[in-house]
C-alpha cells in the first residue's frame, strides 16, 4: 500500500512540474508531448531549426512522389510552420500576442508544405508554398516525408482562393496505396467529407471559410507543377 501511495505521489508530482513547464508555452500542456524530426534541434519553446534549406528541398521525386515538409503533425492544434524568415526553421505562429492554437479538434491529417513551391494569386495561390494535409499516422514535426498526392480541395478563405493539396503518406502507412480521390471515397467512406468538413468549421462558424468541392489527382499534380515552375522563376 505504501509503495502504491509514494508512486502516486511520485506521478501527481512529475504530471504538476510537466504542467508548470507547459505555462510558457500558452498553458498547453500537450505542446512539448509532440515529437519534433531528428534533424532539427529545438532553438527555443517555439522554433526548431536544421541545418537544410528546407525550400532548396526538390518538390517532386523521380518515382513521382513528392516531399512534404510536416508543420502540424496528425491530431494537434498548435499552428507551426515553416519560417519564411529562415527556411531552415519551423516556428510556432503567433497571434494576437500569443503563440497560436486551432480551437477545433485537432488536424485529420499531417498538415505541412510542399518545398520549392510557390503559387502567385493569378493561379489560385497566395504566393507562400503549397499547403498540403497528408493522411496517414502522426509525422514528427519538421520531418520530411515522401507522399502522394491524390487531389486537392478547393477553398475559398475571406474570399480569397486557399487550396489544400490532398495526399497520403507513400510507405508505412494504411492509406499508402491510395491513389485518387474516388478510390479513397471507395475504401475508406467518409474521410473526404471528413476533411472538407474540417477545413470549412476550424476557424469557427463566422472563420470566411468554405469548401468547393475536390478535384482529382491530375488537377492537383497541374497545380503543384505549375507551382514549382513559379518558384524556380523566381528564384
Amino acid at each position: 500500500m505504501t509503495k502504491t501511495v509514494m508512486l502516486t505521489g511520485a506521478a501527481c508530482l512529475a504530471l504538476l512540474t510537466s504542467m508548470a513547464h507547459a505555462e510558457p508555452l500558452g498553458g498547453l500542456a500537450f505542446s512539448e508531448t509532440t515529437p519534433h524530426s531528428a534533424a532539427m534541434t529545438p532553438k527555443d519553446n517555439f522554433t526548431i531549426v536544421g541545418t537544410d534549406d528546407l525550400m532548396e528541398l526538390t518538390a517532386i521525386n523521380e518515382d513521382g512522389t513528392v516531399k512534404a515538409i510536416v508543420e502540424i503533425p496528425t491530431g494537434t492544434s498548435a499552428k507551426w510552420e515553416v519560417s519564411k524568415d529562415d527556411p531552415k526553421a519551423v516556428y510556432w505562429e503567433y497571434k494576437n500576442d500569443k503563440p497560436r492554437v486551432v480551437n477545433y479538434l485537432g488536424y485529420p491529417g499531417n498538415y505541412g508544405a510542399i518545398p520549392a513551391t510557390a503559387l502567385p494569386k493569378e493561379l489560385g495561390g497566395d504566393g507562400d508554398p503549397l499547403d498540403v494535409i497528408v493522411l496517414g499516422q502522426a509525422v514528427p514535426r519538421g520531418e520530411v516525408v515522401d507522399v502522394r498526392v491524390i487531389g486537392v480541395l478547393k477553398m475559398l478563405d475571406g474570399g480569397e482562393q486557399d487550396d489544400k493539396l490532398i495526399a497520403v503518406l507513400a510507405k508505412d502507412s494504411p492509406f499508402a496505396h491510395i491513389e485518387s480521390m474516388a478510390q479513397l471515397d471507395a475504401e475508406y467512406p467518409r474521410v473526404s467529407q471528413i476533411i472538407d468538413l474540417w477545413f470549412a468549421n476550424y476557424k469557427g462558424p463566422d472563420g470566411g471559410m468554405e469548401g468547393k468541392g475536390f478535384e482529382d489527382a491530375a488537377t492537383a499534380r497541374a497545380v503543384l507543377k505549375a507551382a514549382a515552375a513559379n518558384f524556380e522563376a523566381g528564384r
